[in-house]
């Protein structure tokens, strides 16, 4: 362990996926060890992310390749799950990759492309699910002069008012996350992931990138930002010690571009056809292990599509050179207006 002090952006990096870092151990038990993303809740999730794979399919007329990139997989969860549920048809021209910065885990399926870079020129669908939380950046803290200021950390945790935010930074904050004369107020400055998005969406020739986080939009920012950290299924202090998940709120209204929607999971799921609500009682009489099932799955989709819970994260549904696949082209409240599409 080090003493020395840092940017949390740095401090992250390093506790995350540096030298024994939290998710590049191989030995761990990986994200699903510490914390319940939608694809561990339950097996629908992946259904419907087969389903939406198979609208951006027809989309581009059905190319003799079609990529699935699987952005910050974890241990394969979702990737594999929609092997399982893909039309066989379409799992025969399938080609999927899952990104990640941790070695390759025994067992994955051997279709599976295991990488730390996103492949280029890919057509088909990129999804990130609780990808951009995870993607490092600096905090700032305005102090009782009014001026926000870089936020120093050491590996314990604790921290010190560092330089004056200026450049790049200052604009985005500036522009999406005011707290210049707010004394305490503190921003997590959403720059790398915008630039990060970019690159990733970028990356394909043609299809749909679609990320999927906690978020929040302008206007309605935490004044005290969101950075926590997550061990064994709890939420913990943030220590950037290499023994705990970091992660905060995406502010995903700066990641979209042109063309894109902004959706609740709530309602993205429910135009995949997750719905949560309960079979008919007549099956129960008539096919009382087939009510069972319907009734679990039930629950499993109230789960995912809970207002206060998994519902509430954002889908933010990038088309890149082709048209929003038919279950997400539909106007919401995140629908980009017209400064939409600058970022950083």
């Amino acid at each position: 362990m080090t003493t020395r002090w840092c940017g949390w952006r740095e401090a992250t990096e390093r506790a995350l996926y540096g030298p024994g870092g939290f998710f590049v151990t191989p030995e761990g038990p990986g994200p699903a060890g510490h914390f319940r993303t939608s694809v561990h809740a339950s097996p629908l999730f992946a259904g419907a992310v087969a389903r939406l794979l198979e609208q951006v399919d027809a989309v581009l007329g059905h190319p003799e390749k079609l990529a699935l990139i699987d952005m910050g997989a974890g241990r394969g969860e979702l990737t594999t799950g929609v092997l399982k549920q893909v039309p066989r048809a379409l799992a025969a021209r399938l080609v999927p990759y899952a990104v990640e910065r941790a070695p390759r885990p025994a067992g994955l399926d051997a279709r599976v492309c295991w990488s730390d870079r996103i492949p280029e020129g890919a057509r088909g669908l990129l999804f990130a699910n609780e990808w951009l939380d995870n993607v490092p950046v600096d905090v700032a803290e305005t102090g009782e002069d009014g001026v926000p200021r870089h936020v120093e950390v050491r590996d314990d945790g604790t921290e010190r008012p560092g330089s004056v935010v200026d450049g790049e930074d200052a604009r985005w904050l500036e522009r999406w996350w005011p707290i210049a004369g707010e004394p305490g107020a503190r921003a997590e400055i959403g720059l790398p992931r915008d630039l990060a998005w970019a690159a990733a969406a970028g990356s394909l020739a043609e299809g749909l990138a679609v990320a999927v986080d906690y978020a929040h939009e302008r206007g309605a920012r935490p004044p005290l930002g969101t950075l926590t950290g997550f061990r064994g299924g709890r939420e913990v202090r943030p220590v950037p010690d290499g023994s705990c998940d970091l992660t905060s709120h995406v502010a995903l209204d700066a990641c979209r571009r042109p063309g894109a929607v902004l959706l609740t999971q709530r309602d993205a799921l429910r135009a995949l056809g997750v719905s949560g609500a309960r079979p008919p009682l007549e099956l129960a009489s008539r096919d009382p292990a087939g009510y069972v099932r319907a009734l679990a799955a039930a629950g499993e989709a109230a789960e995912l599509t809970a207002p206060g819970g998994l519902g509430a994260f954002t889908w933010l549904a990038q088309p890149v050179r082709a048209a929003l696949p038919p279950a997400l082209d539909v106007p919401g409240p995140g629908t980009p207006g017209p400064e939409a599409g600058t970022g950083g």
